[in-house]
């Protein structure tokens, strides 16, 4: 949670002060009025700024057409990819039914890969300038916009975070600077308001990877919206797990919890955590599940901070920089295939981190100029990075050693 600022604005009515605090308190934690977070919604929001900004874009381009590597080749896989076909058709539903590990099945791949596709075409777009592909990127969300009304089944919350979070990166791109036009753009909105954004603004108590994916959404719909209620809530609730997903010695002998999951207990802690009772810097609440969800975890964290940096408010520099840096090289060491030690996860580590280590590897290493030998190396190894096709995409293309 944000801390508490070490004095009241002079100018602040005592009266407004003392209802703020007790609604915080009626809500079970004391949290600061939003207005005085550094994460809060900014006066004016930035557009494009979900992820990936017009600077960010401009430096990608610039390389592309310059021949210049990594970005190059990442553009070229980019492109070779079936996300970027022009003849690609959008299969919409409208219900998607998403069960437990894809079972059932229905609409659920077809709508996190038509996004991926969309915000895949949309890039395409912003560096070729292509029409055909800021015409394909609006067919896309188009279909689905005109279809959908709901998620249903146990991973409906997963599947609306998913495929929520790249629908607002495409959208960004298109609506602020494609030249031409985009007709459904409001029904688009409110595909967003109405379908989206209910399913996933209250959070989750399941696995931390869930709420991050599922905030990681609710701040990209709010970007594009421009609704500063939905931002708020959704960072307050970013910056509460991600203090509980990732542990930090400072932390104290157990890692913070999420208030809502009554983790009351040291025994109820090493549950969660997958029985993990070891608690170290970099270890995540995933960690010894497996990389693959720690990965998820991990990349939606990389992905709010710097929509938020876009946005005006960089957390790079506060605890939400400092456990992603410490969670990058903490995973990426075992990734690159150092043994894991009896007392982490029983020796025992499924790896599979995925292509998430670019985002916050050029914030931190790139940007604040943090050295990070571990996570540098498999970033180095794995480019160009590709997707995970579910919500991660052409990170090398857009973040790779990017200073923008």
């Amino acid at each position: 949670m944000p801390k508490l600022p070490s004095r009241v604005p002079r100018r602040r009515p005592r009266t407004a002060v003392i209802a703020a605090l007790a609604t915080a308190l009626v809500g079970g934690f004391l949290a600061w009025p939003a207005a005085h977070r550094a994460d809060a919604a900014p006066a004016t929001f930035a557009h494009p700024g979900v992820t990936v900004s017009k600077s960010q874009l401009d430096f990608a381009r610039t390389k592309v057409n310059a021949g210049a590597q990594p970005w190059k080749g990442a553009y070229d896989q980019m492109m070779a990819s079936t996300y970027a076909s022009l003849t690609r058709t959008a299969k919409p539903r409208a219900t998607v039914e998403c069960g437990s590990y894809s079972n059932p099945n229905y609409g659920c791949t077809d709508e996190r890969e038509d996004a991926i596709a969309a915000y895949t075409d949309a890039l395409a777009w912003y560096i070729t300038r292509d029409e055909r592909y800021a015409k394909k990127s609006i067919e896309l969300m188009d279909a689905w916009s005109a279809v959908i009304k709901d998620h249903t089944n146990s991973n409906a919350p997963l599947q609306t975070g998913w495929a929520g979070s790249s629908w607002p990166k495409a959208a960004e791109i298109i609506k602020y600077t494609y030249t031409g036009t985009w007709a459904n753009s409001g029904r688009f909105a409110t595909m967003l308001r109405d379908v989206y954004l209910p399913e996933i603004i209250n959070g989750s108590n399941s696995n931390g990877n869930w709420e991050l994916s599922m905030m990681e959404a609710a701040v990209g719909i709010s970007v594009f919206l421009e609704d500063k209620t939905s931002y708020d809530k959704a960072m307050a609730k970013f910056r509460t797990r991600t203090a509980a997903y990732i542990y930090l010695a400072s932390d104290g002998a157990v890692p913070k919890t999420v208030p809502s999951q009554n983790l009351d207990t040291t025994a109820k802690i090493v549950s969660y955590w997958q029985g993990q009772s070891t608690f170290v810097t970099g270890l995540t609440q995933e960690t010894c599940r497996d990389f693959t969800h720690t990965g998820y975890g991990v990349s939606a964290i990389s992905h709010i901070a710097e929509t938020s940096r876009i946005q005006g408010a960089d957390l790079y520099g506060t605890d939400v920089g400092e456990r992603l840096r410490q969670a990058l090289g903490f995973q990426a060491k075992y990734q690159l295939g150092e043994a894991a030690p009896s007392w982490l996860c029983g020796g025992s580590l499924n790896r599979g981190l995925g292509p998430i280590t670019e985002v916050g590897y050029n914030a931190l290493h790139n940007r604040l100029g943090i050295a990070m030998t571990n996570t540098q190396k498999l970033t180095e190894q794995n480019r160009p990075a590709g997707s995970n096709n579910l919500v991660v995409a052409w990170e090398t293309l857009t973040h790779g050693d990017n200073p923008s």
